[in-house]
């Protein structure tokens, strides 16, 4: 089997499908975003890229604050429709029927009915050409609680997360092993 040659672009797949709250507990939106991920450990650090033209785009630089809040297949509905319609003319909260959460480091609300919010400190934004980066740095993960095992942890196979890929989101499947499982002596 050989490859083919594509043109250059984006196609680091899946990457999580996330809908960002942003505002406050009166005045808020929510974008969907599949192009967030990881930056740094300590401290914690995420970003999120946003087209500079969108609504949230504007609310995120003028508070310097955001929430990621991971969606679900209970979610998929509501995270497709947030990502089409926008906050400048739409109550998204109120047009899906999601929960406004208030959180305990941000303004922004959070979504009451995601399985995980992370709410974020904006420590700086690079414009990229048609996107800009916001760096931000974790100041809470709110988990549900029906999410957490009975040693504490969060067990991530019980939420039932969705990804996008190319257009389309998926549900995220079974565990295949554990971080080292490949190299762990028997």
């Amino acid at each position: 089997m050989s490859k083919v040659v594509w043109k250059s672009g984006t196609f680091v797949y899946p990457i999580p499908a996330v809908m960002v709250t942003c505002g406050d507990m009166e005045k808020s939106n929510i974008i969907t975003v599949a192009w967030t991920g990881i930056l740094n450990t300590d401290p914690a650090m995420v970003y999120i890229s946003v087209r500079p033209q969108r609504f949230s785009n504007k609310i995120i630089r003028e508070t310097g604050e955001f929430a990621i809040n991971l969606t679900n297949s209970e979610l998929a509905y509501a995270t497709d429709w947030c990502g089409v319609k926008t906050g400048a003319k739409v109550d998204k909260f109120k047009e899906m029927n999601l929960t406004k959460e208030k959180l305990k480091f941000i303004k922004a609300p959070g979504i009451k009915e995601s399985p995980v919010t992370i709410e974020c400190k904006v420590k700086e934004i690079k414009n990229l050409g048609s996107h800009d980066l916001f760096i931000a740095e974790v100041l809470s993960i709110d988990a549900d609680e029906k999410y957490i095992d009975e040693k504490g942890a969060f067990d991530i196979s019980k939420c039932n997360l969705i990804a996008y890929a190319n257009g389309r989101y998926f549900e995220l499947g079974k565990q295949k092993g554990t971080f080292g499982y490949s190299v762990k002596k028997k």
